[in-house]
């Protein structure tokens, strides 16, 4: 059973709407027997129940299949809570400003945690009129770079892609910005708290 939904996912998400096994039955088209035998582990919902079963419990399906049930509680989208995720296969840059359950290329992404900036690391700032000049003197070969700077504020973020053999450097409004990011495609992101 444990080779994607468990029945025990099934059966705490389902008692949490305070749904019967009948009741959830009728809504994805399968007898409450199926469903107990999912819940009890003497069998798993064909793969092309995923996405009705997932409606029905309103979860992702993503959340679903991982077992995790992901709860955002910053409602009010606290930007210090900003979380970023980066794909190892396409190396896309995603966003979140609280919990997510976020995939790409068909890997669920951990958050990145930001380490101090170190000797290899060294994020420069630079305040030049109402801007902050970033630079770092970091390898931008095709195998070792720095793939984005981010600086993020209490009301938002701004960030620049950068790409292998181009400089590191970016220009960020000083508006309010409390730190600086950076994420070095072996190493991982580094900051700077302003």
């Amino acid at each position: 059973m444990d080779r994607y939904v468990t029945g025990a996912v099934i059966r705490a998400l389902r008692e949490q709407k305070k749904m019967t096994q009948e009741e959830l039955a009728s809504r994805i088209f399968v007898s409450a027997k199926a469903v107990s035998k999912w819940e009890t582990g003497q069998g798993f919902p064909d793969i092309s129940l995923i996405e009705p079963l997932s409606r029905a419990l309103d979860i992702s399906v993503i959340e679903l299949l991982s077992g995790e049930h992901i709860k955002n509680t910053n409602i009010a989208s606290n930007m210090a809570k900003s979380k970023f995720y980066v794909c190892p296969v396409c190396a896309n840059v995603i966003h979140a400003t609280g919990e997510a359950m976020v995939s790409c290329c068909g890997i669920v992404l951990p958050p990145l945690e930001a380490e101090a900036s170190d000797r290899e690391h060294s994020i420069s700032i630079e305040a030049v009129e109402d801007e902050y000049y970033i630079t770092l003197t970091h390898s931008m070969s095709k195998e070792h770079y720095i793939s984005f700077l981010a600086a993020v504020s209490d009301h938002g973020i701004q960030l620049c892609k950068l790409y292998p053999e181009e400089h590191a450097e970016a220009r960020f409004k000083r508006n309010r910005v409390k730190r600086i990011l950076a994420y070095c495609n072996r190493h991982g992101l580094f900051e700077i708290k302003l």
